[in-house]
């Protein structure tokens, strides 16, 4: 089907914003291109360095649980970007992201939710 072309952003639901915001924005070097808060429900849009689809934090969880979610997050570089995040406690590098032998290196960072993001060198 040719008339969907691309994914261009997804939500996540989160319980507490100004924490989430911090964490993806200070700590993980998401870029917020929208804050928009109406009562008890906020929402907060951001995107990466290299543009493609954006991730929307929400507190209006509708049929979302936070903590539930898995992100996959390409680098071209995995030991660089493991020693940036430090501050989030990332786990060890390891190799076998697609199974053993598969030699695709990769960590995961959870933020403060439990929603997991795993980190994977993409070599262009």
């Amino acid at each position: 089907m040719q008339a969907l072309n691309q994914l261009f952003m997804f939500s996540m639901a989160v319980n507490d914003m100004s924490r989430s915001k911090d964490f993806y924005e200070n700590k993980m070097g998401f870029k917020v291109t929208t804050d928009y808060g109406q009562g008890n429900t906020h929402w907060v849009s951001l995107e990466l360095p290299g543009k493609g689809t954006s991730i929307t934090l929400t507190t209006a969880h509708e049929n979302m649980k936070p903590g539930s979610m898995k992100l996959y997050i390409a680098t071209p570089d995995i030991q660089e970007a493991h020693n940036q995040l430090k501050s989030v406690k990332p786990s060890d590098v390891t190799d076998d992201l697609y199974g053993p032998g598969s030699g695709v290196k990769w960590f995961s960072v959870n933020d403060p939710d439990g929603n997991q993001l795993l980190v994977a060198e993409a070599k262009k």
